[in-house]
């Protein structure tokens, strides 16, 4: 529902903070990671992502967008809420979260509050070849200046089509027209064929 939050961070504390924005305080619960990159700062934008459940709304929220990818990917594994995700991320960097799930190193999962030999056990099994897919260095930058083609084939897949089936056909659609083709084109043109 909400991408980010700018405004003036009116609270700063290790669990959470409040930015206002728009004449409204936000109160969003932060990683220690976040904290420490916050700075001193009187503006803020945090990446954020609302839990919702019948008793509460959360805002989790994120110094950057690679942070806000792996909590996603985290409490997608069954067992692992947003609360835990957090403490992951506050226990040790992103960054070494991500490489302990890459290179299987059960040891220094378990090693965080609350992550049990089962939990880390699952976590390796269902993330490890997702996040060794998407290589350490998404961490540390966001999708930016992507190609036509890339912008196309993430708004197909996440439209609903197959990866493999949407490149096929947006590598047609790009050898057909040699002159320079917009995203909107590419995928209207794509959708045609799919």
């Amino acid at each position: 529902m909400y991408a980010y939050i700018d405004g003036k961070l009116t609270f700063k504390g290790p669990a959470y903070v409040v930015i206002e924005a728009g004449g409204v305080g936000y109160h969003i619960n932060i990683s220690l990671n976040t904290f420490s990159k916050l700075g001193d700062a009187e503006r803020s934008r945090l990446h954020v992502w609302l839990h919702v459940k019948e008793d509460a709304h959360t805002l989790y929220g994120f110094a950057d967008e690679g942070e806000k990818r792996l909590f996603l990917h985290l409490i997608s594994v069954s067992g692992i809420g947003p609360n835990t995700a957090r403490m992951m991320l506050s226990s040790i960097t992103p960054e070494e979260v991500q490489a302990a799930i890459v290179k299987g190193n059960v040891s220094q999962i378990q090693r965080i509050k609350g992550i049990g030999p089962k939990s880390a056990q699952r976590l390796i099994l269902e993330l490890q070849d997702k996040l060794r897919k998407e290589g350490l260095d998404t961490l540390s930058s966001a999708p930016a200046n992507n190609s036509v083609k890339d912008e196309a084939l993430s708004a197909l897949v996440m439209l609903g089509f197959a990866r493999n089936a949407a490149e096929k056909v947006i590598d047609a659609e790009i050898s057909k027209n040699t002159d320079d083709i917009t995203v909107e084109q590419l995928i209207k043109s794509a959708l045609k064929s799919l």
